[in-house]
């Protein structure tokens, strides 16, 4: 028995099923985009931990960061014992986040945390209850992460019931012909038939729809939405956790739409693949709540903090926002260009390098979950890793580092083309 199949065994057995595991191999080591399992077999890693290294794995600038906050302290509970390198990130990500005027930043430890947080804050700061999200919309797996998320199976299956007050608008879609007047006119609706505005604290939305397939909100849908908060004195709440940090080729995904949210949600890539997340805003809104009322024992972690500082420093030094502008630019004409020869292929679509490429039966126009999930086995036969998304299962996303080489880009582009001949010559 090789030694991935010895793994897989004792997985089986000591781990909770309900945790999905992709990958039947395990990992032993990484370097920027190269991931290698036990066996010691190479993987272009185009997942990245699910959009969590734009940096790239072992970033020397963060491995060193970590080393050195090592030697000095690993814990202290922050709100018992606080640290100036906190100080010193929010200080950073108030300058550095679109939200107008004075900015704050609390720190939290996942990215599900920062969105409970954030609705703490928005129902602190307006007195109200309800909350407005997005059919497709993906927000965590807590009570109300899943409450806020706009797709069933699998996060919500089994586990209800959710948090009341929570209701969800269709998110605009070209392949599903929602169009932003069809959003703005179920919010109408909304408002006419099951809450009134002044009993809605946020409205929260993703620039661009993460698990539910790359779809990026459109500048009018949420220059509509931002009339609408200010009119009502609701909160508009950017979810930034898969967007952020140069994903879509600027640093905030927001700072591509013409209004600023009040409040941004942010983790995966802030600190390289260590544990931190963050919630950023207006400073009235975000000193809301009393003393004592936000916090987590883990929170603002020292050795995360210290990735973190390191993360925008090589956002900024290596200029990962327009690398990313550059490299999904070339991903993009290089799907649009396999079209012709692929008739699965459907759309393609995203931000900067949070590419998607959607499949759907070229005869009827169903979506195909089926021609996607053969796309991304045929890659892993070839050492390529390809995550899936999207309402149906019929996208792949593209999440490669920042970092990555240009020669390793190139090649991964090339198996790629051989994926997309060898799954169209035998489509079933």
């Amino acid at each position: 028995m090789s030694k991935n199949q010895d793994l897989e065994r004792r997985r089986r057995l000591a781990t909770a099923r309900g945790v999905g595991v992709m990958c039947d191999f395990h990992a032993d080591r990484a370097e920027n985009a190269t991931l290698w399992d036990v066996e010691g077999r190479a993987f272009t890693d185009f997942a990245a931990g699910i959009a969590v290294l734009n940096t790239g794995h072992r970033h020397p600038r963060i491995v060193h960061a970590i080393e050195q906050q090592l030697q000095r302290f690993t814990h202290t509970a922050y709100q018992i014992v606080p640290y100036e390198s906190v100080v010193a990130l929010a200080e950073r990500i108030n300058v550095l986040a679109p939200i107008e005027g004075a900015a704050k930043t609390a720190f939290f430890t996942t990215g599900a945390e920062a969105v409970e947080n954030a609705i703490k804050i928005a129902r602190a700061a307006t007195g109200r209850p309800g909350v407005i999200s997005f059919g497709g919309a993906f927000h965590g797996r807590t009570f109300m992460g899943l409450a806020l998320t706009g797709k069933t199976v699998p996060y919500k299956q089994g586990f209800g019931p959710f948090p009341g007050e929570v209701y969800h608008l269709p998110f605009p879609a070209t392949r599903r012909g929602i169009t932003v007047e069809h959003s703005l006119g179920a919010l109408r609706q909304l408002f006419q038939c099951d809450i009134e505005p002044a009993r809605v604290a946020a409205i929260i939305l993703e620039p661009v729809q993460g698990e539910g397939g790359f779809h990026p909100a459109p500048p009018e849908l949420t220059a509509a939405l931002r009339r609408v908060c200010d009119e009502h004195g609701i909160l508009l709440i950017a979810d930034e956790i898969q967007t952020g940090f140069g994903r879509t080729g600027t640093l905030f995904a927001m700072e591509q739409h013409p209004v600023k949210p009040d409040l941004i949600t942010m983790a995966k890539s802030l600190a390289g693949g260590m544990p931190l997340s963050a919630v950023c805003g207006r400073a009235e809104v975000m000193d809301a709540p009393a003393p004592g009322g936000l916090g987590g024992t883990y929170a603002a972690n020292p050795l995360a903090v210290a990735a973190a500082h390191a993360v925008l420093d090589v956002i900024e030094e290596e200029s990962l926002c327009e690398r990313s502008r550059e490299l999904g630019g070339r991903l993009v004409q290089f799907l649009r260009s396999r079209q012709a020869g692929c008739p699965s292929l459907v759309e393609v679509r995203g931000l900067g390098s949070m590419v998607a490429a959607e499949f759907a039966d070229p005869q009827d126009g169903r979506p195909s979950a089926g021609f996607a999930q053969r796309v991304q086995q045929a890659a892993l036969r070839r050492d390529l890793l390809l995550l899936t998304c999207g309402q149906d299962g019929n996208v792949i996303r593209f999440l490669y580092p920042l970092t990555i080489p240009e020669p390793q880009f190139d090649a991964a582009l090339h198996v790629l083309a051989e994926v997309f001949d060898a799954v169209s010559a035998n489509p079933d």
